[in-house]
C-alpha cells in the first residue's frame, strides 16, 4: 500500500519517533514524503522514503495530486495546532482525503490505530476486489 506522511515543523519529530516504533510494519509498504519529513525519517528509522518537493514549495500539492489520482491509500498528517501559518495546501489535502475516501490521520493515536489496521490488512482494499 502507499502511505503518505506529512508533519508540520513541530510534529516532525513526533514523526520521526512514530516511524520508529512502528518501522518493522511501515518497511513493508511504499512509503511518500514531504522532502525534510521525508528525509528526517529516513535519517532515523531506516525506511526508504520517495520524497516529494518541501511542503510550502509544492510538496503539499504533489501530495493532493497523488491522492487525485489513486495513489495513496493512508496519510498520516501530524499537525501542529499552535502553527498559525497553515497554508490553503495543507487544507487542500485534508479535504481531497475526505472526497476520495482515504484515510486520513491528524494525530498520534489516530495513527497508531491507522497503522495497526494497515498491518492487519484491514485497509487493503485494492487486493480484496481483484
Amino acid at each position: 500500500m502507499n502511505v503518505g506522511l506529512v508533519a508540520h515543523d513541530g510534529k516532525k519529530n513526533l514523526m520521526q519517533n512514530l516511524c520508529i516504533a512502528y518501522q518493522g510494519i511501515l518497511k513493508k509498504h511504499k512509503l511518500y514524503a514531504t522532502s525534510t519529513t521525508g528525509q528526517m525519517i529516513e535519517d532515523v528509522a531506516n525506511l526508504k522514503i520517495h520524497k516529494l518537493l518541501a511542503g510550502h514549495f509544492g510538496g503539499m500539492q504533489q501530495m493532493g495530486s497523488k491522492i487525485s489520482n489513486n495513489e495513496i491509500d493512508l496519510l498520516i498528517f501530524l499537525q501542529d495546532p499552535s502553527n498559525k501559518k497553515r497554508t490553503p495546501d495543507f487544507y487542500n489535502v485534508l479535504n481531497l482525503c475526505d472526497q476520495y475516501n482515504i484515510p486520513c490521520a491528524t494525530n498520534l493515536p489516530t495513527a497508531e490505530v491507522l497503522i495497526l489496521a494497515l498491518d492487519r490488512g484491514d485497509l487493503d482494499w485494492r487486493n480484496m476486489y481483484k
